[in-house]
This record gives C-alpha cells, sequence and structure tokens, in this order.
C-alpha cells in the first residue's frame, strides 16, 4: 500500500511520542526513518518503528539523551552517546564534527555507545550540506548476524559504511552500503511480505544458500515481530572476501577503537560505533581546482555507453534523488506484514490510525 509522506511521518511521531520520547526528539526519530523509506531504503525506514519501540520499552535505548564528550586532541574527539537514539546522538556527534572541520580543516570524532544509527548515507549528506568530504565506518556491538567470507557461522555485524563528496553545481557523490549481502532490514522487509533479497543472500547452517528470510529468523508467524536470535543460518558477506574484510575493518574502528564493542564474542548491549572523518577541502588546496577535477571525471563517468540500451549510467546517490522524487509524489509503499506490525504497535499505545 502507498502512504502520503505526511501521514506516515505524523503517525510515527505520534507512536514514538506514546511511548515516552518528548515531542522533538519523537520527530526527529520518525523524520530519520520516513527519510529513508524516502530514499529507497526501506530497510531503514518505517518497517523498524516497533522494534525501535520494544528496545526503548525494554531499556536497550534511552529517549531524551546527549552526547557527552570523552576527550579531546588536535583534531581527534572521542564521544559517548549514551545509549540515545541514533537519530538524536547520531545527529550531534556529526554535527560536532562538522563543527570542528569547518573551524580547523579536518576532523575525526568517534562516537560510542549509541543507539541505532539508521541510514549511514544521512550523515554524509549532513556534512555535504556544509560542503565536507566525510567517511562513516560503523558496526553493531551485540549485532551477530553476517558469516565471514568461506564460513557459515555469524561473526560480523552488517557493518555499514558511507562516503560522501561535495561537487559544487551538482548532486554530490554519496556512496553508503552494508559490507554484508544485504542490510538485515532487508531481510526483515522480505519477511514482511515485501521485496525479496537478492539469490544467494543468505546461508543455511549446512552451507546451502538461500533467500528465505526464514533462514535468519526462523519459522515467521504473521503477526510475531521477527527476532533474528531465532534463526540458524546467516547473511552472506558482500563481494565475498572483500565485503569480509571490510566488515572486519568496520568491527576494529568503529567497534574497538571507538570503544563500543563488537558483535562479539563477548555479549555486549546492542549499540552502534561510529568513526567518523570530515574534511574541508580547501584543507588541501585550491578548492576551485579541486572541484573542477571532481566534476570533470564525474562528466567523463557518466558519459561512459550504458550496458542496457536506454538505461542511464548512474552514480552514487542517483537512485535515492531519483526515489525521493518519485516517493515524494506518489507516497510510500509499506509492505502489508510492515503496516500490520506499525499498527498494532500504535494501537497497544493508544495511537490512532
Amino acid at each position: 500500500m502507498l502512504i502520503a509522506v505526511d501521514r506516515l511521518l505524523a503517525l510515527v511521531t505520534d507512536i514514538f511520542a506514546a511511548a515516552g520520547c518528548a515531542p522533538e526528539e519523537a520527530r526527529r526519530v520518525a523524520e530519520g526513518l520516513v527519510d529513508a523509506n524516502l530514499t529507497g531504503h526501506d530497510s531503514h525506514g518505517v518497517v523498524r518503528v516497533p522494534r525501535y519501540v520494544e528496545w526503548l520499552e525494554a531499556g536497550e535505548v534511552e529517549a531524551g539523551r546527549s552526547i557527552a564528550v570523552l576527550s579531546e586532541a588536535g583534531a581527534l574527539a572521542v564521544v559517548d552517546g549514551q545509549y540515545g537514539f541514533g537519530a538524536t546522538v547520531g545527529r550531534q556527534a556529526v554535527e560536532f564534527g562538522i563543527r570542528r572541520a569547518l573551524d580547523q580543516g579536518t576532523a575525526i570524532v568517534a562516537l560510542r555507545h549509541a543507539g541505532h544509527l539508521g541510514r549511514i548515507g544521512q550523515w554524509a549528506e549532513l556534512a555535504l550540506e556544509h560542503g565536507l568530504v566525510s567517511i562513516h565506518f560503523v558496526n553493531v556491538a551485540g549485532s551477530v548476524l553476517v558469516a565471514p567470507f568461506g564460513s557459515v557461522d555469524r561473526r560480523f555485524s552488517t557493518a555499514p559504511i558511507a562516503f560522501g563528496f561535495p561537487l559544487e553545481g551538482e548532486p554530490p557523490v554519496v556512496l553508503d552500503f552494508a559490507t554484508s549481502a544485504v542490510a538485515e532490514g532487508k531481510v526483515l522487509v522480505a519477511a514482511n511480505g515485501g521485496k525479496p533479497v537478492p539469490p544467494g543472500s543468505l546461508i543455511d547452517p549446512d552451507g546451502r544458500l538461500s533467500t528465505d528470510p526464514a533462514t535468519l529468523y526462523g519459522p515467521l508467524e504473521e503477526t510475531a515481530e521477527r527476532d533474528h536470535r531465532k534463526g540458524a543460518g546467516a547473511i552472506r558477506a558482500m563481494g565475498e572476501h572483500k565485503g569480509s574484510g571490510l566488515a572486519l575493518m568496520c568491527e576494529l574502528l568503529g567497534g574497538v577503537l571507538a570503544g563500543s564493542g563488537t558483535s562479539g564474542p563477548e555479549k555486549h548491549r546492542f549499540a552502534n560505533g561510529m568513526v567518523s572523518i570530515y574534511m574541508a577541502p580547501s584543507a588541501f588546496g585550491r578548492k576551485e581546482d579541486m572541484v573542477r577535477e571532481a566534476r570533470k571525471f564525474v562528466a567523463w563517468l557518466r558519459s561512459s555507453r550504458p550496458a542496457v540500451a536506454g538505461e542511464a549510467v548512474m552514480l552514487p546517490g542517483d537512485p535515492e534523488r531519483r526515489t525521493r522524487e518519485e516517493r515524494q509524489a506518489a507516497g510510500i509503499p509499506v509492505a502489508p506484514g510492515a503496516w500490520a506490525a506499525i499498527r498494532a504497535t500504535a494501537e497497544r499505545l493508544g495511537v490512532t490510525i
């Protein structure tokens, strides 16, 4: 079903307000989820509303939190999200890094103990609003979902990475991907009746490749919340050994270096860790020369002949911009299972749909 953006945003805001968030934070969390849907990343959109509410009720994530600055040394800073909503403490950490980079040319900010940070590309986009290049490495402590290359056992989180590069006068380059074959949220969307995952995205304990979400979640009951702890299989790493290596580095940077903890083997409280690097192009030399060279290279890429006649050669960020325009006009598609779960959460909290 298609739901108008304003209607969906209002509903999700009301749900988080009823769950105990202050109005401003409820709106902020809702905006992050709906914006993910607008860009086509339904895996990080409103399908997560019931899970976010459950985390809040269980004390896994805490409303009303702010970052605490633990240390500052030159360009480097370490901040603690205190298990607050990622939409809140993630934004605070990114804005903190942006201010430092604008002041001194570059900044590195390590964020530990954040609630789910959502679509990581949004943080690169926030830095781009200020003309900054940025790189973000993320892990998920307490979340073991992905099998390393050559294994059937879960060891990694989905460990996303995002990059942003500004191109003055035209849309920026925004690269955002999980180092797993698919984000866990995409398996969640498929489990709720949405878009299936690509072939070979999952692997069962016997090494057989699968597209069945039950591989990750166990038997799929129509009204039950999906719990990856009930499944025996795993998500595969993206690009075989390459994705597995990138996931390892995300765990070491976002988990070890940031201090949030890794996906295992010890049991950690669920949290995102993120190491972000912010760079002002002007700190590297003549900004005008860089802009000209970057735009020239991007234009050369776009001029390459398409493999499929009639289809444009796209760059990272193009699909999201196109989908945003389409969904702003037509509404956001929500799979039947996801909508049923959102309705059930709303009704339990006394929110009228």
